[in-house]
């Protein structure tokens, strides 16, 4: 009995053990999962979408950016890019279509592998990842933008001086008499829940550190 009563105090008074402290709870490994699912559904759903509006298409064209290809009213928009002297948009122009499933699937891997590892570490680490695909992918985007929309065939049919033609990054705007609007689609929305929710159990699995819960 006294024994017994001797090992409950030992545990009340002992600190969990720092190896107990540094593995990922429930929560943790099942957030992992959820966003390799939400950054499955990239090859199902688009990435990203450019609606356009104008006078003579009040019913709007668009164009969706998946993460291996892109679709949408793109022939449209290629003759009409045309006459303001833009590139027009193929498939083949883009690398990105290649190398980024290719990035995507790795880092879904890699979740696996920090599951496996059982460490919060390496689900921070894991969470710095995914922002910097996320920024490196947002920047490449906006270059490509801005190429898109300045570099214009000086023999263009219709030239209006000082005029660039860059689609907005993120948002609303207007170009001549085209409204332009840059969002995430379906597959975008999920990628941007997978961001969430990794950074909201990074700060609580920081915060069970700190409290001292296992």
């Amino acid at each position: 009995m006294i024994i017994h009563q001797r090992q409950y105090i030992i545990n009340d008074v002992l600190p969990p053990s720092s190896s107990h402290m540094n593995k990922l709870s429930i929560t943790g490994k099942t957030s992992i999962l959820v966003a390799i699912g939400c950054i499955a559904a990239l090859w199902f759903l688009p990435l990203w979408r450019i609606d356009l509006a104008a006078p003579q298409y009040p019913e709007g064209i668009s164009m969706q950016i998946w993460i291996n290809d892109v679709m949408g009213d793109v022939d449209i928009i290629n003759g009409l890019n045309h006459y303001i002297g833009m590139k027009t948009i193929h498939k083949s122009d883009f690398p990105e279509f290649t190398y980024l499933p290719k990035i995507l699937i790795a880092f879904c891997i890699g979740g696996l592998l920090v599951m496996g590892m059982n460490r919060k570490r390496g689900y921070y680490i894991y969470t710095l990842i995914f922002f910097l695909i996320a920024a490196i992918s947002m920047y490449d985007f906006w270059k490509w933008e801005y190429d898109y929309g300045h570099h214009l065939n000086p023999s263009a049919p219709i030239k209006v001086p000082g005029m660039a033609y860059q689609p907005p990054l993120i948002g609303y705007k207007k170009m001549l008499n085209f409204e332009a609007l840059s969002q995430p689609d379906a597959g975008g929305w999920l990628f941007i829940l997978a961001g969430a929710i990794l950074t909201v159990v990074s700060l609580y699995e920081w915060k069970r550190t700190k409290t001292g819960k296992i």
